[in-house]
């Protein structure tokens, strides 16, 4: 009975607040009304029946506006009608400046992508533009950004159907002033990236992000990361962190985190929360309680996850990590080197990287090449290949390693789905593709990726809300706008709000569903006809417009607003 009383007050209350315009809906002029839609508000509260309409860029008015005048009026009597969805780890930041439609995206639903983990698209210098000329020379897009002020220009001048926001990464500033060698850096080096740091988050940037099994990220001492996240903080910045160990060392891995937000003070996210490895599945529900615990004695933290069992990065990380140190011109010279290629099999041996005694092998998944002589690899297997070209798996790892200057990317199944599940369904945990931004058509049609990119918001929204009921729908939703908005400082996003930015998705609750697989993933989501970014429609009845409304979003610290 108090539960329902409870429910009651706060649908009533957020009806209340939603509609303060109401009252003058015959005087207003309205841009453009979603009449009639199922609202679910992103607060978690209950759903109700209202129109929502939009002036300028703003959510002018939810209520009754049926004899308000609008220029274009929606009937969305079959559709829920949601906050845009927030992608809290979206790595698009370089894609929407070749292909502005961020389209695989937007068709999910997905209006607003924080991206920048562990090494953001600024700052860079020349050295680090050299070393990924393999990716801008593919796709033709130059690296005039040494700072992140710089980037926003870009951003501008491109245009994006999409808001964006960036951490700065703290392998990216690492890198700049230390390179990637294994090494601790100096004093010198630390306060050198302290001002880097600080200039990022003047220039906009949400907080600090580091990615901790990547080189050089991984180098860092926790006490550097420590020193850095104390300047995000005083900008009013947070941490977030693809953590040390996804395996293993889970719990020293979490220990750190919590340390970090204890010393600098400082709220802290972890990316894509995962356990890795067939020895720690169905240890999920014990690291969220230690995130419950952490925030019982006072420590900011919670995390993200994308609703996935393979996760996906370089094909070069499978290798160990004394063997990256330096960057990708000095891995492929150890692996062209006989002697130094047996030690680095000894040590990929006794590190086992995805159960390799095990199946890994099979596991593993070339997802995506730069050369386009090893595309036929793309949607098959380690074993796959080894067993056409009748070679040893770690064989197949090398040679493409080094045929591709180890830009390859890879999905590697190893997750188990009821700790996804078990990840989707809590509460402190928020959405994220970690994938990039794809298209049907144009240069990124021409190679495969992981489904995230397409169908995440579908694959949670239509299996596990609709067909698994693992959650409910406000609560789903929640996850993916209030919460997410929340972690990052979004003040005016994320909740259907008179006076809030107009990002607005209206979905069919019924049809919406993922249409990627693994094999074939290039296949955008159904079930969206919807989607609005600032105002402005682009995905109108299901197809992309020509809009390009996104904003760069900047966070607490910055200087100027674009």
């Amino acid at each position: 009975m108090n539960a329902l009383l409870a429910a009651v007050v706060t649908l009533g209350a957020a009806s209340a607040l939603a509609a303060p315009n109401a009252g003058s809906a015959k005087e207003a002029a309205y841009d453009l009304i979603f009449a009639g839609g199922r609202v679910v508000d992103g607060t978690g509260a209950p759903w109700f029946r209202a129109d929502v309409g939009v002036v300028g860029d703003r959510i002018a008015a939810i209520g009754n506006l049926s004899s308000a005048k609008a220029k274009r009026r929606v009937d969305a009597s079959r559709l829920v009608v949601a906050p845009g969805f927030i992608d809290l780890l979206g790595q698009s930041e370089y894609n929407v400046l070749v292909d502005s439609r961020a389209a695989s995206k937007i068709t999910q639903g997905i209006t607003t992508e924080i991206t920048g983990e562990g090494s953001a698209i600024a700052p860079v210098n020349a050295r680090m533009v050299a070393d990924g000329k393999g990716v801008w020379n593919r796709y033709g897009v130059v690296a005039d950004f040494p700072r992140l002020a710089d980037y926003w220009a870009a951003f501008r001048r491109t245009g994006s159907a999409i808001n964006l926001g960036t951490f700065v990464g703290a392998g990216g500033v690492r890198d700049f002033v230390v390179g990637q060698d294994s090494r601790t850096a100096t004093a010198d080096e630390i306060r050198a990236m302290e001002t880097l740091v600080a200039q990022a988050m003047e220039d906009g940037a949400l907080g600090l992000s580091t990615a901790l099994i990547y080189v050089p990220g991984r180098f860092a001492s926790t006490e550097e990361i420590v020193s850095l996240s104390k300047v995000a903080a005083r900008y009013g910045g947070s941490y977030i962190t693809h953590q040390r160990s996804e395996g293993d060392e889970i719990d020293a891995s979490l220990a750190e985190v919590f340390r970090i937000a204890k010393e600098a003070a400082i709220p802290a996210d972890v990316y894509h929360i995962k356990l890795s490895g067939k020895k720690n599945w169905g240890r999920m529900e014990a690291i969220l309680r230690r995130l419950e615990e952490a925030r019982a004695q006072g420590l900011d933290v919670a995390a993200n996850v994308y609703p996935w069992t393979a996760s996906a990065n370089g094909l070069d990380a499978s290798l160990p990590a004394w063997a990256r140190d330096g960057g990708r011109e000095k891995l492929v010279a150890r692996l062209k080197d006989p002697e130094t290629l047996a030690k680095v099999k000894e040590s990929f041996i006794k590190q086992d990287p995805a159960d390799w005694s095990l199946g890994g092998p099979s596991r593993i998944l070339i997802t995506s090449v730069m050369n386009p002589e090893l595309k036929k690899y793309e949607g098959k297997t380690l074993e796959e290949i080894g067993r056409a070209e009748a070679k040893d798996p770690f064989n197949v790892l090398v040679d493409v390693v080094i045929a591709d200057n180890a830009y390859t990317e890879r999905a590697t199944f190893g997750m188990s789905e009821d700790d996804v599940r078990a990840a989707v369904k809590h509460p402190l945990v928020a959405m994220c593709t970690d994938s990039g931004a794809r298209a049907e058509d144009g240069i990124y049609s021409k190679e495969k990726s992981h489904p995230r990119a397409w169908a995440t918001v579908p694959r949670i929204l239509g299996r596990y809300v609709r067909d698994e009921k693992l959650l409910p729908l406000e609560e789903a939703v929640r996850k993916m706008t209030s919460l997410p908005a929340a972690r990052v400082r979004l003040r005016d996003r994320g909740i259907l709000r008179a006076g809030f930015a107009a990002d607005i998705v209206a979905f069919d609750p019924e049809t919406i569903r993922e249409r990627s697989t693994y094999a074939d993933p290039i296949h955008y989501a159904e079930g969206v006809p919807y989607v609005v970014v600032n105002g402005r429609l682009v995905v109108d009845e299901g197809k992309i417009t020509r809009e390009r409304p996104g904003r760069p979003l900047l966070g607490p610290g910055a200087k100027s607003s674009p």
